[in-house]
């Protein structure tokens, strides 16, 4: 069985980078987020908070799993192509490549032809920061910033589950971190209610962030002048980062451009000091936006790769 989920996986993988997420189209997560919005009306409200936020992910991931199961359950009845192309397609669902790297040139692209407002404007679609403000650097800086951080939470992760259980598992993981950006935030309303959210995306991608960090560096020695380094940076500052798996990419996208990450960001005219990541040994410019997106598809590729050596390992091991 799992040789199909590995073809199901490249299938994913081709699909995401030649179609990726048409805009009009329908889309797995916007239902998922619709149903959440629907529990979370419903539920966060009155005491017992917390237990309503994991009764809350559970009924989430609940659902999402019987729906994907049986679809492809239904699919493989059929043939197994007809099942390892529903696989296929319901993984790619899962996966944002081709829309992290969009996202990050519609930012690039004024920046270079010096319309900073209009930048300012593309940035604040795919951050939380406040973006008013920024002058080049920190605009890059923040799509950099995206681009590293989500090379594990929209690609590498739910490839990585998608190995672990097909489909259901890798939307599993979407939909656990669907609720985490929805409802796992700190803010009054959700510091309880969104807590288990927060707690279980931290748990599922404990593993996938780590090894995203450890294979950007592999993936990526030729960009970097000073290998040794780049590992010493990568361990030294990934465990710095507020988040216990965000650090790892935005550390070793760090050490391989040789740029510093993080520092002070603003949140509705709120500072907050995240932990520098790197050394400042170049300038942060937005040509670095495009050798991070370099540096996403190298590490993914290399990921497939892995993915499959892994799977195949195991395979035969069970043979």
């Amino acid at each position: 069985m799992i040789i199909y989920h590995l073809i199901a996986i490249t299938v994913a993988y081709i699909l995401d980078l030649l179609i990726g997420d048409p805009p009009n189209w329908p889309h797995p997560v916007r239902w998922i987020g619709r149903l959440i919005s629907s529990f979370d009306k419903l539920l966060n409200k009155g005491r017992y908070k917390k237990l309503k936020g994991v009764l809350l992910l559970l009924f989430v991931v609940f659902i999402v799993f019987i729906v994907c199961a049986g679809l492809i359950f239904i699919a493989y009845e059929i043939n197994t192509a007809a099942g390892v192309a529903v696989e296929g397609i319901i993984i790619a669902a899962a996966i944002a490549q081709k829309s992290l790297k969009d996202a990050s040139l519609e930012v690039y692209q004024p920046l270079k032809t010096g319309d900073i407002p209009e930048a300012r404007k593309k940035l604040s679609y795919i951050v939380g920061r406040d973006t008013a403000h920024l002058d080049e650097s920190e605009i890059s800086r923040a799509a950099i910033e995206t681009v590293a951080e989500n090379t594990s939470d929209g690609v590498t992760a739910p490839l990585f589950w998608a190995l672990v259980g097909g489909a259901p598992l890798a939307m599993v993981y979407r939909a656990v971190n669907t609720c985490d950006s929805m409802v796992g935030n700190f803010s009054e309303r959700y510091k309880e209610f969104g807590w288990a959210s927060a707690k279980w995306d931290d748990v599922m991608n404990w593993i996938p962030s780590r090894l995203t960090g450890i294979i950007m560096v592999i993936a990526n020695r030729s960009i970097h002048s000073n290998y040794r380094k780049a590992w010493m940076i990568l361990f030294r500052d990934a465990r710095n980062h507020p988040s216990p798996n965000s650090g790892w990419g935005e550390a070793a996208v760090a050490a391989i451009l040789g740029i510093q990450l993080g520092g002070t960001n603003y949140y509705k005219g709120m500072v907050s000091n995240r932990a520098k990541m790197g050394d400042p040994m170049h300038p942060i410019l937005a040509d670095h936006i495009l050798k991070a997106n370099t540096i996403l598809s190298r590490t993914v590729l290399l990921f497939m790769l892995f993915l499959w050596i892994g799977g195949m390992t195991f395979a035969l091991a069970l043979t």
